[in-house]
């Protein structure tokens, strides 16, 4: 692009005061903003993997810890095998 219109500019073709083909200039900058938004678009892009998402092991025993507390509140387990069960998870 740019040496399309440096020959140009060298004819003068750009200067010929009959309104010239001034637009060039303008294709040509639009070109080149479309290629600056999509190299900067391809390099910020998040990736789009199936991968699950990396959990911290806080959060994991935090959602364990909190699935036994439900089941507590439920009335599926006594006290007792509550205590149990969350003392095996934050081993």
């Amino acid at each position: 692009m740019a040496v399309v219109l440096a020959q140009m500019m060298d004819r003068g073709d750009m200067h010929d005061g009959g309104g010239g083909h001034w637009w060039w200039w303008v294709i040509g900058l639009v070109v080149l903003v479309l290629l600056v938004v999509a190299i900067v678009a391809l390099f910020t892009r998040r990736p789009t993997g199936t991968a699950a998402p990396q959990v911290a092991p806080e959060t994991q025993r935090s959602s364990a810890e909190q699935v036994l507390a439900d089941r507590l509140a439920r009335g599926e387990i006594d006290p007792d095998e509550y205590r149990r069960r969350r003392d095996a998870l934050r081993q």
